[in-house]
């Protein structure tokens, strides 16, 4: 299996390869440290979730790397009662910050897909993931 990586070079210094793996962690945790995130979705097609905590922070994360632009594509569940668009366009800041000042990569394309939403009904959390939203 060949691993993609993406080449940036420092002038003078040579060469640095990022793989598409690093640029997932780097996103999965930029997000999840957004508020009113309450996880990823484990893959994405199916309705098993991860939620925050655990320290595979790349599930629910999909990156494509062309050239020096990176698309990061996040899955994400969202707390009751938090505001989508808010969260979806915080989320989209943080991963790009910390996407291009980590790697020197442009994050060219954040696209958030709302999974899930986790209700906490009596004192057990559950995720209703029935509907798709796509920012």
């Amino acid at each position: 299996m060949e691993e993609n990586l993406n080449t940036v070079e420092q002038e003078g210094a040579g060469i640095v390869k990022i793989a598409e793996d690093v640029v997932a962690v780097i996103a999965g945790i930029a997000a999840s440290e957004v508020a009113g995130v309450a996880g990823m979705s484990n893959n994405l097609t199916s309705g098993i979730y991860d939620l925050l905590g655990k320290k595979n922070f790349s599930k629910g994360v999909k990156v494509d790397i062309d050239g020096g632009n990176v698309t990061v594509d996040l899955f994400v569940i969202v707390e009751y009662g938090a505001k989508i668009p808010d969260v979806s366009f915080k989320i989209q800041e943080s991963v790009k910050k910390n996407v291009e000042s980590m790697t020197g990569l442009n994050a060219d394309k954040i696209n958030i897909h709302i999974q899930g939403v986790k209700i906490d009904k009596d004192g057990k959390d559950e995720v209703d993931a029935e509907e798709e939203t796509e920012e």
